[in-house]
This record gives structure tokens, sequence and C-alpha cells, in this order.
């Protein structure tokens, strides 16, 4: 499978266009030597068995040496002796079986005929593909065999198509591919993934791993069809904080070391000609790969995939460095998801903001119609968090604004959301906090700007609140200017008298500096200025989980320092907060005030302005006059507009248009149509 007709053009590169993959594949192998694997089941996952048996067979194949051949004895030997796949959780069932039955069978396929355990291996893959098939048959309609948009439907379906490839099992290749025809086309075109960048790295794999099989044994190319894969990189990329080394954290993240997989970058960038994938591939590998393998929390890890990294990278994909090519910001409407950056350095600022339904736009609506005419259970959104509303922001190489993480009791007053009475999200403080949850339950990002390091969107979140709190309106507007300030402006109504709590959650404890509020991290910092009638505290928020159910025993804690900003008890309110970056090495002072307006909000700091306008769009007062849902002025970067017809700034007109615009980094003055 997959090399019998590049053979000869794989071994004769394996010295040149190749040396780098091989070199990897030589010492993955070089390391399984030293390791001994258990003759017994062990209480935690044995996944690494799959990509084991895997390399050391391709290692084989590829060289005829003999010794890869019986190192991979050891391996084999020692799965097969397992009588299940599995141990703490859906045993034969479930992502150990998955993982085994894909990289063993594999290895039947490239370790030849003559193999020592060929009959031993071939019988114990068709006991295992048969439990795990059947398995998927009676449990159609709930877990993994109908989550179509979840990483162990990937895993669990590829692993049964290798081995019906692999054994010439007709019905578990049909089977599997019937799902990931349903897949591809239920996937989300814009590339975002609910899981969150960790379980992207983890799961998406899986999808390029199916197609290629499918390709490779049938001849069906679905690469142009599966339109998440055509774009999901440059989700991943808009999900790197400067410096490409770490992750922003949205969602189940184990840490923020464990995104990146440089065999996936490697196959997008040959099969979508992206080569920005083929430059990130390149950094990672060279850069980055080894502090990965050793801080990353998600196992089996980086250091599998070498057959993977050798058997998908193409030479003739010029990489692009994303300076070169990629935008300042993004938006990604399935996700709800904001992005946007001063700049591809590493000592950019960045934020990220979210608001979207559980598992996004096209997994809510499709899951509800699908559950509600066949009775079944398909959204499996677990890990994704109640954080409608929340952003994270980095800058100079360190998170200031900061999300939990992975946790297993989700809580939006976990992330940096508002509290309502001290309540957060609806059905929240479990695992799956959108299991059950009607669907008109849904948040939504609109008004949104996302273009040349500039943002503007506004999360509205009211209806992921307990009902009985009788929210009418929960809406945050967040900003990012050209030189990476943020304004923030919550506008929250209820039916009757709430206490409103704007929490802000840092990784170091908050500084109060006079009236100044400080988070600061490494190299980092950031002033935080509230600028509506709030009472302040501080907190420690603390979260624990255990990530995976095959290692029960598995424990991952975060400790956040946490700022509470609460109005008086009232029916509405507002919050106006302004956040400002700077190095905590040589600081500058913070420059946000409030502009006293008579309609709208405005924010001034040194060589920039936002105006928001107010429920009508309109803005007046202190020299300002603009009928648009934003205005951003900057004597840097011009102008930028959300939903706008008409500016006037001291009496001067530097924007009109007949129609309502949104634009960004305009040169003013600026007059669009007739």
């Amino acid at each position: 499978m997959l090399i019998d007709s590049r053979l000869d053009e794989l071994r004769s590169g394996l010295d040149g266009r190749y040396a780098a993959r091989w070199r990897r594949l030589v010492e993955q192998c070089d390391w399984y030597r030293g390791q001994t694997p258990p003759t017994e089941h062990p209480s935690a996952s044995i996944t690494y068995f799959g990509p084991a048996a895997a390399n050391l067979a391709l290692a084989y194949r590829l060289t005829g040496h003999e010794h890869y051949r019986t190192e991979a004895v050891r391996w084999i030997s020692a799965a097969i002796g397992f009588p299940h796949w599995g141990k703490a959780h859906l045993p034969d069932h479930d992502l150990d079986a998955g993982w085994l039955l894909h990289g063993l069978s594999l290895a039947y396929s490239w370790l030849g005929d003559d193999f020592v355990l060929a009959d031993e291996l071939r019988a114990k893959l068709e006991l295992q593909g048969t439990r795990l098939y059947e398995f998927a048959v009676e449990s159609e309609g709930s877990w993994w065999s109908s989550s179509y948009w979840q990483n162990h439907n990937w895993i669990c379906y590829t692993g049964l198509a290798a081995a019906g490839y692999a054994l010439g099992k007709s019905e578990w290749t049909e089977r599997a591919k019937t799902n990931f025809a349903t897949v591809i086309d239920l996937l989300p075109a814009d590339g975002s993934d609910m899981e969150g960048v960790v379980y992207w790295r983890y799961g998406v794999p899986w999808l390029a791993t199916y197609l290629d099989l499918l390709q490779d044994r049938e001849g069906l190319d679905w690469w142009d069809r599966c339109r998440f894969l055509a774009n999901t990189f440059s989700y991943r990329l808009q999900q790197c904080a400067p410096g490409f080394e770490e992750n922003i954290d949205h969602g189940d993240c184990h840490d923020r070391r464990s995104g990146h997989s440089v065999s996936l970058y490697y196959k997008l960038a040959s099969a979508y000609r992206i080569g920005e994938a083929q430059w990130l591939a390149d950094q990672v590998a060279e850069r980055f790969f080894w502090r990965e393998a050793y801080a990353s929390g998600v196992k089996p890890g980086v250091m599998p995939e070498a057959y993977l990294e050798l058997l998908w990278y193409d030479e003739s994909v010029v990489p692009v460095a994303p300076a070169d090519a990629a935008p300042l910001s993004a938006y990604f409407p399935d996700l709800g998801l904001v992005t946007a950056r001063t700049g591809w350095d590493d000592q950019a600022t960045l934020v990220s903001f979210k608001a979207a339904p559980g598992g996004g736009h096209q997994a809510w609506e499709t899951s509800h119609r699908l559950d509600a005419e066949r009775g079944w259970d398909t959204l499996s959104a677990g890990h994704h968090h109640p954080d409608a509303g929340s952003f994270v922001l980095t800058s100079r190489g360190a998170f200031l604004a900061v999300d939990e993480g992975y946790s297993n009791r989700k809580r939006a007053g976990d992330h940096n959301l508002i509290l309502v009475d001290g309540q957060g999200f609806a059905d929240e403080d479990r695992y799956h906090v959108y299991k059950g949850a009607p669907v008109e339950r849904r948040a939504e990002m609109v008004d949104v700007l996302a273009a040349d390091g500039v943002a503007h969107a506004t999360a509205r979140i009211a209806a992921m609140y307990p009902a009985d709190l009788e929210i009418d309106r929960l809406d945050r507007t967040l900003v990012f200017t050209p030189s990476g300030r943020l304004v923030l402006l919550d506008r929250c109504a209820a039916r009757s008298p709430r206490e409103w709590t704007m929490l802000l959650h840092a990784d170091w404890p908050l500084e109060f500096d006079g009236e100044e509020i400080v988070l600061r991290s490494g190299s980092a910092q950031a002033f935080v200025r509230t600028h509506t009638p709030v009472g302040i505290s501080a907190a420690v928020t603390e979260v624990e989980a255990n990530p995976t159910s095959s290692t029960p025993s598995l424990r991952l804690t975060r400790t956040m320092h946490t700022l509470r900003a609460t109005s008086e008890r009232t029916a509405a309110a507002t919050f106006l907060t302004t956040i400002e970056p700077a190095s905590s090495l040589r600081p500058e002072p913070a420059t946000g005030r409030r502009i006293a307006l008579d309609r709208g909000f405005g924010i001034a700091f040194e060589g920039e302005t936002v105006l928001l306008g107010d429920d009508d769009g309109l803005v007046e007062g202190d020299g300002f006059s603009a009928r648009a849902t934003a205005v951003i002025l900057s004597e840097r970067a011009g102008l930028s507009l959300v939903d706008a017809t008409h500016v006037e700034v001291d009496g001067r007109v530097v924007f009109t248009s007949e129609q309502a615009e949104t634009l960004a980094n305009m040169e003013l003055p600026v007059v669009v149509g007739s």
C-alpha cells in the first residue's frame, strides 16, 4: 500500500531529495531499538504501537535491511499478544484499535509474504478489524460511528479502511468510504476546527491519511472535493502565536506546544500547492521539532510520524514565508473566529476572538437536523469550550490574556467572558456542554472586519446563558487597532437587575500600579483600563483535567490569575475596556482615554482613535460625527470602517458613501460611490 508505484523513486532519493526525511526515519527506528515493548497491556494507551510498526516496516521496505524487519518483530509480536487493543476505555472499539489497525496493516503490506509473523499478524488484524467493524455497525447513530466532526471517527474509520485494504475486506472499506464521503461534505469549507489546534494536530492528519489510502487503493481523488482540507492550513497558520512555535489554545489544548504536524504540513503543501505549509514544515523540522517532541502532552506525539514525513514530502513545492504572502487578519465564519496580528515577526501582537454554537455553525445545524430525522446523536463536541465571546491575546512572545486549556468540567467563567449573577453558560460545568442543547442556543459573530492587521467584530452570546436569567442582550464588540491595541465594548441587558462581571485571565498574578492594572509575562505586559464604573478585584482560578480516558491517572492542571470587574446590580450594564500591550523591559505608559461623546463610544490612544456607534449606528460629539458601526483612525495606517456611510472629523468630511461600506486602512479622505 501507498508505495508500490514509488519504490524506485523513493529508494533513489534516500541520499538525495529525501535525505533529511530518511535520516528522521532512521533515527526513529534507532529509538525503537532502545525501547522495550511491554509484554502485558499497560494501563495507558498503546496507540504508539501502530506507527512503530509502520516506521520499521517502511525502513525495511526501502532498504531491504533485515535488522529493521527483525526489530519490527519485537513490536508487532507484543501487539499481537495483547488480547485486546485498549484497556481503560472501550477496548477494541476506539482509538487504540484504530491506530494499531492502521499502522500494523501498513506493516503487513510492507514487510513481505515471508515475514516470520505474517500469518499471526493477518489473523490478529482480521480479529481486531472485525471487532471494530461490528462496533461501528452496532453503534451507528451514537458515539464515533456517526460523529462526523470528531477525531475518533476519522481515526477509527481510517484504521478500519487500512485493514480492509490489506486483507481484502470490501465491507470494511466500503463502510469507511461511505463515512468519509459524508465527513468531507459536512466539514466546514473554511477549514476551521471546533476541537482546537491540539486536536487539529491529532485528528486532521487522519483525514489526509484516508484520502491518501483511497487514492492509492481505488484511484479516487477526493482532495479537491474536501474543501475543509484545502483551506485548513490557513486556519492552522492563523492560530500560530507569533514566532510560530506555540499555538493559540481555544478548545481542549493540553498545552501550547502540541500544535504542529510536519507530515501534515507536507501533505497539504503537496496536495494543494501551499508554499506557506511547506515553509512551516521546514521551520518546525529545523527549529521546533525536538522541543515539541519532549514538551508536548499529546501522545504518541510527533516523533512517530517519521514515515509520513518521508512519504508526504514533495520537493517541488516552493516554500513561501507567511510574511511574504499571508494576510495579517482572517475570519473563519463557521467557527466565528476572527484573528488579527501586527505582523508575522516574533515580537508581533496577536488577538484571536471567537463566537459560534457548539461545533461551529455547520455541525450545529446539521447535527440537529440529522438527529431529528434519524434519532441519532451526532455532534460530539466535547472538545469545544463554552467560550463564545472569549479571546486570547499574545505579544512579544508572551501570552497576556489566556484561555484555560484543557478541562473536563467546562465553564464560561474559565474564559475571558461575562458572568451574570455569577453564572456562565446554560448546562455548563460538564464535559459535553453542548450535548442536548436546543438548536436555538447559538452564538454568532456579526459586523466583521478582518483585513490588513485590523479587526472589528461583535459576538452576540445572550442565547448561551440560562433562560431563567432573562438576558435580552449580551454583545461583545472587540476592536484590534493597527498598532495592536484592544478596545472591548460589552453591552448587557436583562429583564430584571443582575450583577454583571467581566473576567480577564492571565498566566501570572495581576499587578496594580496606582490606578493602572498591569498584566506581565516575560518580555511583554499589557495595561488594562476600565472606562466605565466597575468594582475591581483579583482572584485565582484553578483548572484540572484528565485529557484521555485511555489513561485515567493522567492529570493536567492550570492556574490562572483573574481580573474581575463587576458592575452595580442593574438591568443594563456597559463595560468599556482597553488593553494596551507593551514591552515589560522598556515599558511606555498607557495612553487610552475615553472620549466624551453625546452618542456612541470613543477611545483615543496616542496616534489612534476608535469610535463605536450606538444602537442607531451614530457617533456624535467632541469633534466627531459618523453614521457607522465603527470608525478606526490611525495616523500610521489610515481609516478603517464598519458599515459606514459618513464620517466627519473636526468638521471635515473624511468619508462619504451612499451605501454602507466596510473598509480597512484607507488613505484620507475617502469618497466611495456616487
